[in-house]
């Protein structure tokens, strides 16, 4: 009996330790690959619904988790601050990459986000390689998880943009790689990672590949079913030089001697292919999922942003661009089901931030826009501070903000908070300008919702100006559709997940950005990214656990 008794209670106690052991370490993919797509809005995915493939955006909405109402928590909505915010797990407050650009208050110079100048180039002569993550001052996804094993754990960041690879890929990638145009027509990386470019990249760099796509670039389905979108000939695209009407098709070939040479490319759906090209490269080359510790390939997606940038989000160019990116994800899913397994890697889909109907057109059907001249601006409110405050006080203006010079109020006896106020003022009476915050009022509120809560998610006290300005919803250029504001369409975009402990569902209860490194990192089973302000999407996490 004794015996009987000691055999059931080791049984239930090894049942009952399994049964406790953290869900996190069982099932853990061998490779997670996180897509960023630029400039993706959320309802490209309804829109262009009926026109996409069965095995791409659908089958990652109809077997994963698609969070309908997921948006960016701040302000200034770009790419180097989207791309840093999906992978930190937090907002320019915290990660510090406050821009594309911006101006640097301790030297008096603009900054580039992923300049480096003490590191060089590699794949090209030119300085486009002098690029690391340096000015980011959080770790990413992709850092705890080298942390967590023990770096053996790979992590490669891809993208057309040297922002788009290096951001996401983190202080401790193994290596980033990004397109360089021009005469190159290459990937290439920096210092930062290697000594030299790797073989597998030299070989895909020498195949001739980016020359194939100099070619034609015409619809990929007949473009009178391109109902989602505007008629082909407008006013409000830009175009190419050397083709006197934005219209389908485009001989990029020719058009390239005036566009840029291998420039073009990005500008054009096939920068998408090239990306996704490189990217299976490197994932065979470098072997990703192939073990049983979490690789994360770092893909970004640019060329969408490039034509969106263009031709505007309305062309027809846009949703061409669309189609063929879903055949880009339905060709990624294939090769991971043959190489690393179906069910054996997770898949996070998002974009680092959406995009506006262009200016020009909102005007055309009666849509106001209130679109700011910043040119004017800028020369009025230098005219105003200087009659009020003389000459010194300005250092810069740019990216919407107003950096004042703290030396100069010294000397005049001025006090800020004094000054920041006159300037709102005026600047609040102002064409296009919507709202103005002031550093006195972000550092002394806590803005729980609403356009100031976005605001001061965007402001880090270190890096950013004295007076932020908002500009007036829906406000854009004549032509071509731009991006940064506060409003919803540029903050509401895609958040789906697929794949190794993903189940499928749907809600549209609200996500940030800022949640999605810290919904993987519990799906991982790692420490979130060290400033995550972000919290975990339980609605999936807790549904996978059932």
């Amino acid at each position: 009996m004794k015996r009987i008794f000691s055999a059931a209670f080791m049984l239930l106690f090894a049942f009952s330790s399994k049964a406790q052991t953290p869900q996190n370490n069982a099932n853990k993919p061998k490779l997670v690959v996180g897509i960023v797509v630029d400039q993706m809005r959320y309802d490209y995915l309804d829109k262009f619904w009926d026109k996409y493939e069965e095995g791409g955006f659908k089958r990652i909405i109809n077997n994963g988790f698609n969070f309908k109402n997921n948006h960016y928590n701040y302000a200034p909505t770009y790419t180097g601050p989207g791309h840093t915010s999906v992978w930190t797990g937090t907002s320019p407050m915290n990660h510090g990459i406050i821009g594309n650009d911006w101006f640097d208050k301790f030297t008096g110079a603009m900054v580039y986000c992923a300049q480096d100048d003490d590191v060089a180039s590699l794949g090209t002569k030119t300085n486009a390689g002098k690029m690391s993550p340096h000015r980011m001052q959080a770790t990413t996804l992709s850092d705890q998880n080298r942390l967590h094993t023990q770096f053996r754990g790979k992590t490669i960041g891809v993208s057309i943009k040297d922002r788009g690879a290096i951001l996401p890929a983190g202080h401790t990638a193994n290596a980033a790689y990004w397109f360089s145009g021009g005469g190159d027509g290459k990937f290439i990386s920096s210092t930062y990672y290697m000594d030299e470019l790797p073989k597998w990249v030299q070989k895909f760099n020498s195949s001739g590949k980016a020359a194939s796509y100099l070619k034609e670039w015409n619809t990929l389905l007949d473009i009178e079913t391109y109902v989602e979108s505007g008629i082909d000939e407008n006013t409000f695209e830009g175009g190419f030089r050397g083709k006197e009407k934005a219209t389908f098709p485009y001989d990029l070939k020719k058009l390239s001697k005036e566009n840029g040479n291998y420039s073009i490319i990005p500008q054009t759906p096939y920068g998408d292919d090239i990306t996704l090209d490189f990217a299976l490269a490197a994932i065979e080359a470098e072997k990703l999922g192939q073990d049983e510790d979490t690789d994360i390939l770092a893909l970004s997606f640019s060329s969408t942003d490039k034509v969106g940038h263009n031709f505007g989000v309305n062309s027809k160019e846009v949703e061409d661009t669309y189609l063929r990116l879903d055949k880009n994800i339905s060709d990624l899913l294939t090769y991971l089901d043959k190489n690393v397994g179906e069910g054996k890697y997770t898949i996070f889909l998002t974009a680092d931030h959406a995009g506006g109907h262009v200016g020009g057109y909102l005007n055309s059907v009666k849509i106001p826009t209130g679109n700011l001249d910043y040119g004017k601006l800028k020369k009025d409110f230098t005219d105003f501070a200087t009659k009020q405050f003389g000459e010194g006080l300005i250092k810069n203006v740019s990216n919407d903000q107003i950096f004042l010079d703290y030396d100069y109020m010294a000397t005049k006896d001025l006090n800020p908070a004094d000054v920041e106020t006159k300037i709102e003022h005026f600047l609040i009476q102002q064409p296009g300008v919507y709202k103005v915050y002031t550093r006195t009022e972000l550092q002394s509120n806590n803005f729980s919702n609403g356009i100031g809560y976005l605001v001061q998610n965007g402001f880090n006290q270190k890096r950013s100006g004295d007076i932020m300005i908002v500009e007036h919803p829906g406000s854009g250029y004549g032509r071509g559709s731009t991006h940064g504001s506060v409003f919803n369409y540029d903050t509401h975009t895609p958040l789906l997940f697929f794949g190794a402990r993903v189940p499928h569902g749907e809600t549209y209860e609200r996500s940030e950005i800022v949640d999605v490194a810290p919904t993987m990192a519990a799906l991982l089973g790692i420490e979130y990214p060290n400033a995550t302000s972000g919290n975990p999407l339980a609605i999936m996490l807790d549904k996978d656990s059932e």
